[in-house]
């Protein structure tokens, strides 16, 4: 062993890194699990998703899509797919807009641009543990859509401990971007 280890008189965990998380998934270590993300290290089973989750889903990549075409934006958007945070994540947003669509692998977080959320059950945890790592990994714009509270949560400015600036746009409302140039869109079908 070439690393240093620091002394310990009590137990501590280990976190996963995000290659021991990939040897694990292809070695199979979670098929029993269905879908599962790295968060601080831990490996997290992410519950099935019902239809207003669904829904909501495939209303925000529509007008997402949409919203950049409009603005000819290089970005497209994601569904579902990985993303390469830092040494110790690797979540699963439902949407996410990024500048390298094509290629193998996990999406590189250089490319991300807006990374989004839908919660119905999960509103407390997209917001106090995936938004402090989002921020911390440098996510320019965070977007939590809280099904139950009608409202989608803006976050940008992030820092290493959080998102500086946030608001709450409720449902019904033309939703702005605040990190991509012209992109908005309507929420009504929300």
């Amino acid at each position: 062993m070439t690393e240093m280890v620091p002394l310990t008189n009590v137990p501590l965990p280990v976190k996963l890194r995000v290659g021991d998380y990939l040897l694990l998934d292809e070695a199979g270590a979670f098929e029993g699990y269905g879908k599962t993300e790295l968060l601080d290290g831990e490996v997290v089973y992410m519950n099935a998703q019902h239809r207003p989750h669904g829904r909501a889903k495939m209303i925000l990549f529509d007008v997402l899509r949409d919203g950049l075409r409009r603005i000819a934006s290089p970005l497209s958007v994601m569904v579902e797919t990985s993303v390469a945070l830092a040494t110790h994540d690797v979540p699963e947003p439902d949407l996410s807009l990024t500048s390298e669509p094509e290629g193998t692998g996990l999406i590189p977080m250089r490319s991300v641009a807006l990374v989004v959320e839908v919660a119905d059950t999960t509103l407390r945890s997209d917001l106090a543990r995936k938004g402090p790592i989002y921020a911390g990994a440098g996510v320019p714009e965070y977007w939590v859509v809280d099904l139950n509270g009608r409202v989608i949560h803006r976050m940008w400015t992030p820092s290493r401990v959080g998102y500086a600036n946030r608001d709450q746009n409720p449902f019904g409302e033309t939703l702005t971007a605040a990190t991509i140039d012209g992109l908005s869109i309507d929420t009504a079908a929300l």
